[in-house]
């Protein structure tokens, strides 16, 4: 998501991911300073923000299986168009971002499937199948 982003909105056609160019000029991804692999982490969310909404309160604790993340030297190119960042860690990195006034469009660092289980699925997953269903059934 941040690459097409990167790419597509901001038109940087050069943007990269560093474990797939890591030498590249414009590394939009780049590789975290020390892995959150196996780490539960707590993030602040945007109050008035969909995924704030989808929790139903604005701090929540998310476990991780990641090397790479938000370039932050790039990290302020998405203040100011229609992407929002609207979950960060205590270090302000960019962990959650969202795209308002689209049904579901969500992109997280922390990987929602690791908190799931069958009787009491992550809430992202939930609020993605509901609002899946919905749009089928119109």
């Amino acid at each position: 998501m941040i690459l097409e982003y990167a790419r597509s909105v901001l038109a940087f056609e050069d943007a990269q991911h560093a474990e797939y160019e890591p030498y590249a000029s414009r590394l939009f991804v780049s590789e975290l300073a020390c892995s959150l692999i196996g780490r539960k982490m707590q993030l602040q969310l945007v109050a008035d923000s969909f995924v704030a909404g989808v929790y139903g309160e604005d701090t929540v604790e998310e476990e991780y299986y990641c090397n790479f993340g938000v370039n932050p030297v790039h990290a302020s190119k998405f203040n100011d168009g229609p992407l929002k960042v609207v979950g960060s860690d205590s270090e302000g990195e960019i962990r959650v971002i969202e795209l308002p006034n689209h049904p579901f469009f969500v992109g997280t660092l922390f990987v929602p499937q690791l908190r799931s289980t069958p009787t009491e699925p992550h809430p992202l997953v939930t609020e993605f199948v509901r609002i899946a269903v919905g749009h089928n059934e119109n």
